[in-house]
């Protein structure tokens, strides 16, 4: 997979990181709605280079920053997606106040056209921008061919339950439901961070773990999950993991994921891994001591193993 060129500028830009087609969105999370947002987009200009515009952080982050995490997929993870889609570049731009403030038809002139040079544009039916969101897409529409830009606009990916959307996904994996979720990313959903050293009690119990932090992700239903978790090394290794709070050993102020590798060895302290959620095995539960929790942790990684047809 080529590794995207990520630009986190607009102004003063080398032609070669101008005159793409582009694909505009929040697009976090990379689901299937926003796949057809970059198909579009390329198929409309496929002699162009493909490129995504986004904003990090997330609008939402900026303007409701006490909310809690939310986010489906941070910078890394989500160019990574862009890219094996086909986007070799990704407009990154700092969502602060001085672009909060910006009017829509300022966005578009300076922005898309004198800084990007954007040849062409695409984006969903609700795509809204600029000061107040004072931008819907009826105004791109005018304003793009003001400046001989072309413009897709894409209808939202649909199946029975409705529209794909992030707010959708972010529900079915709050409500327990990782495989439902991933049916509308394309892809399981991921947890990434760095190995940090715990209380080691796991190898105490006999089930050693990986320990990461949720950070700024969202946190799904808590409980023991069947995972598959991808190493630094590019392994991906199959396993159980739980996310919850520890309720059995007094509880812990934040969240973590703690995920045990089945049949591998080593040492992934300070290394960044990715724990894919396959399926919801059980809500996270308080256990009578360690004996206990050590049982029901065997229970849950055989359950696992059933799940990811992995012999045991």
């Amino acid at each position: 997979m080529t590794t995207p060129d990520i630009v986190t500028d607009w102004r003063q830009l080398p032609p070669s990181r101008r005159g793409a087609t582009l694909a505009l969105g929040n697009l976090d999370g990379v689901h299937l709605g926003h796949l057809a947002v970059l198909r579009a987009a390329h198929a409309a200009r496929p002699d162009l280079p493909l490129a995504a515009l986004t904003f990090e952080p997330h609008p939402r982050e900026h303007f409701r920053p006490e909310d809690p995490p939310f986010r489906l997929t941070l910078l890394p993870a989500k160019a990574a997606a862009l890219a094996a889609a086909g986007a070799t570049r990704i407009h990154a731009l700092p969502f602060d106040a001085t672009l909060a403030a910006m009017p829509a038809e300022i966005f578009v002139e300076e922005v898309l056209h004198q800084g990007l040079g954007a040849r062409h544009l695409a984006c969903g039916a609700d795509f809204a921008f600029g000061h107040r969101r004072g931008g819907d897409v009826a105004f791109l529409a005018r304003e793009a061919e003001r400046r001989g830009i072309g413009l897709t606009i894409v209808p939202a990916v649909t199946d029975e339950a409705g529209p794909v959307s992030s707010t959708r996904i972010r529900k079915l994996l709050q409500d327990g439901y990782p495989d439902r979720a991933a049916a509308l990313l394309g892809r399981p959903f991921e947890l990434r961070g760095e190995v940090f050293v715990g209380d080691r009690l796991g190898r105490v119990l006999g089930w050693p773990t990986a320990n990461i932090l949720l950070g700024r992700h969202l946190e799904p239903a808590r409980g023991v999950y069947a995972v598959t978790c991808m190493l630094a090394s590019g392994q991906e290794v199959p396993g159980v993991a739980n996310v919850g709070r520890r309720p059995t050993l007094g509880g812990d102020p934040v969240t973590r994921c703690e995920t045990h590798l089945f049949d591998w060895s080593g040492d992934l302290y300070g290394q960044e891994i990715g724990v894919r959620l396959r399926a919801f095995l059980r809500p996270d539960a308080t256990f009578g001591g360690l004996e206990e929790l050590k049982a029901a942790i065997a229970a849950d990684a055989a359950a696992a193993r059933r799940v990811l047809g992995v012999a045991g």
